[in-house]
């Protein structure tokens, strides 16, 4: 009889000591904000011109990277709000990539086709998978010049209801990294 005692009391005090606080489901907006304040994680890849590019070629920069890759409608439905971007920013110290695991030579005759004004480095798969920092495509990552990630979200579409706000707060942070630079 003692045991089933302890037993109940055991069940009675876990119940107790349950988390208290809302559960947060794992959603891809949940996923951009716990990226939010940590490093841009190490990759290695190649530019279109066939020369290796890596995260240490970003040091003390601000960057905003867009992952994408060429048949996937929604990154090129927002290619010429990235284009807008880099127009506004681009000679303001703030350093434009785009991340494929499109090859090289397609990726290049893509950006050539279609206007792409990022720089475009190709990665596999797989290590675009390790980076662990997109969720879905398209996605955009701000870094600051420290290599911490300072904002992520899916879309850049200042015209579609559904990402508008976003986007204006993606600028905004980008905004204040610029002003920071300044002071």
């Amino acid at each position: 009889m003692k045991i089933y005692l302890i037993i109940l009391l055991n069940i009675f005090s876990f119940t107790a000591l349950a988390q208290d606080a809302p559960v947060k489901w794992a959603t891809q907006e949940t996923f951009f904000e716990d990226l939010i304040g940590k490093s841009l994680p190490t990759f290695n890849g190649v530019t279109v011109n066939n020369k290796p590019f890596s995260n240490i070629d970003l040091k003390n920069q601000v960057v905003v990277i867009n992952f994408w890759f060429e048949k996937c409608p929604p990154c090129i439905a927002e290619m010429p709000e990235l284009n807008n971007f880099v127009d506004k920013y681009g000679k303001k110290s703030v350093r434009f990539i785009g991340i494929t695991h499109d090859g090289p030579a397609s990726a290049k005759r893509f950006q050539k086709r279609n206007g792409y004004q990022y720089e475009i480095v190709s990665l596999s798969k797989d290590e675009i998978r390790k980076l662990n920092i997109n969720h879905g495509f398209p996605s955009n990552v701000l870094v600051g010049k420290d290599g911490k990630i300072v904002y992520a979200t899916a879309n850049i579409s200042f015209c579609d209801p559904q990402f508008k706000a976003k986007s204006a707060l993606f600028e905004e942070k980008l905004k204040s990294l610029l002003l920071e630079e300044l002071d």
